[in-house]
């Protein structure tokens, strides 16, 4: 088959599918946004797009998110038509259609099959909006502008032949009838890869260097914002400090946002939470805070190695792939009981579970595992076994991915 990704940072969550098929002999073509000096990844054609319009200054704003939207779409059907032009012509399409880009693709190839990577459909109540009372939405306004960021999900119902969520609760999100179309597959966990090294050592500077003997505390984010629960955990840290003398603390991720709003001071959401504990914490436990910045992917694993304890918050929205690869690696966690961390958290068997907002549970839960070396134990294991089980991706997600494809074909 000719098969079309189109993912604007590819691969994205298609970088083991996409080869895959590539591999079993189907001419495999992705669409980029990202600027590349190669034509070809893991057997699979690379053809870059590039947005030449701009936003326009004053838009609405309620209609500024999808005119970006319409932008890259743009963009996206002129590289189709210049694939076209080259004779290709895909019998499926696979689309991360989040930002746009596949909208208009069937314009081009109305034959094709399209199948979109339904990763989460906007809510203004029940899910991430609303759900921290200490963010909640300023006005009216802000609630329109959450059921404008679906339009573009709606026109891709009228397009799309099926779609593939990475967990139920995601998938849960979409409303029906497309809802039913949807078939949940995650991403997958490479859990041969991913795993746990007793004798890993993680290196700050060439200066201080971590290993398992350590009493290491984790936090992990893409970016250190409210939305994966940074504000909680710092405020958990006074305590936790003074309870732990031995313990070091090791923050991983950028100083920007991912998803949240911005503070509206215009400060760093790092650096708002640092004012507000540091007046708490003694300068002797300060030193034991790292903040490690971005950090490259074999550190962030050598990093969950290390860990005596894990932990991870989220608001009521897309599961992390850290939570996943912290559980392959057989971290003892400490998680958010929010309704997406439950599908692979099962409290006191692979984590344990804490009230998103009680920072005393979470300070109290933290504290007695680190005094456990017997739970700890059996949430390492059983948090591996859960991961292997449920995600593997060689064993049990791209089997199903390939299943999924073919199917796909066959609608």
């Amino acid at each position: 088959m000719n098969i079309l990704f189109i993912h604007q940072n590819f691969p994205g969550q298609f970088k083991f599918l996409a080869p895959a098929l590539a591999q079993r002999g189907h001419n495999v073509v992705a669409t980029t946004l990202n600027k590349i000096d190669i034509k070809e990844w893991e057997g699979v054609k690379l053809w870059p797009y590039t947005i030449e319009r701009k936003e326009t200054p004053n838009i609405h704003p309620w209609a500024a998110e999808f005119e970006v939207k319409a932008i890259r779409a743009e963009a996206c059907l002129k590289a189709a038509q210049g694939l076209a032009k080259e004779g290709f012509t895909p019998d499926l399409i696979i689309a991360h259609h989040g930002w746009g880009e596949s909208l208009f693709i069937k314009e081009i190839w109305p034959d094709a099959r399209l199948g979109i990577y339904s990763e989460f459909f906007y809510h203004t109540q029940g899910a991430d909006v609303g759900f921290d009372p200490e963010f909640p939405p300023k006005n009216t306004e802000a609630l329109c502008r959450v059921r404008v960021k679906n339009i573009n999900n709606l026109l891709h119902f009228e397009v799309a032949d099926a779609g593939i969520s990475p967990t139920h609760w995601q998938a849960s999100t979409f409303p029906e009838p497309f809802k039913s179309k949807i078939t949940v597959i995650h991403d997958g966990i490479d859990t041969d890869v991913i795993t746990p090294n007793f004798d890993a050592k993680f290196s700050l500077n060439n200066n201080v260097t971590f290993s398992r003997k350590d009493e290491i505390i984790t936090f992990v984010n893409r970016d250190l914002e409210p939305y994966r629960g940074y504000h909680i955990f710092m405020r958990a840290l006074p305590e936790v400090l003074k309870r732990r003398p031995n313990a070091s603390i090791l923050i991983a991720g950028r100083d920007g946002r991912s998803y949240g709003a911005p503070h509206e001071g215009g400060k760093k959401w790092k650096d708002v939470l640092i004012d507000e504990v540091r007046g708490k914490i003694s300068d002797a436990d300060w030193s034991r805070v790292y903040f490690l910045g971005k950090i490259p992917y074999n550190h962030f694993v050598t990093l969950l190695q290390i860990s005596s304890v894990h932990v991870y918050l989220t608001y009521p929205f897309v599961l992390s792939w850290s939570l996943l690869e912290a559980m392959s690696i057989g971290c003892s966690i400490v998680a958010s009981d929010t309704i997406p961390v439950r599908e692979a958290i099962q409290h006191n068997k692979t984590g344990m579970l804490v009230d998103f907002f009680d920072i005393e549970q979470l300070t109290n839960q933290i504290c007695t595992l680190l005094d456990d070396k017997k739970l700890r134990k059996k949430l390492r294991q059983n948090a591996r076994r859960f991961a292997q089980d449920t995600y593997d991706l060689k064993k049990v997600c791209l089997p199903k991915q390939l299943a999924w494809v073919e199917r796909l074909v066959d609608i």
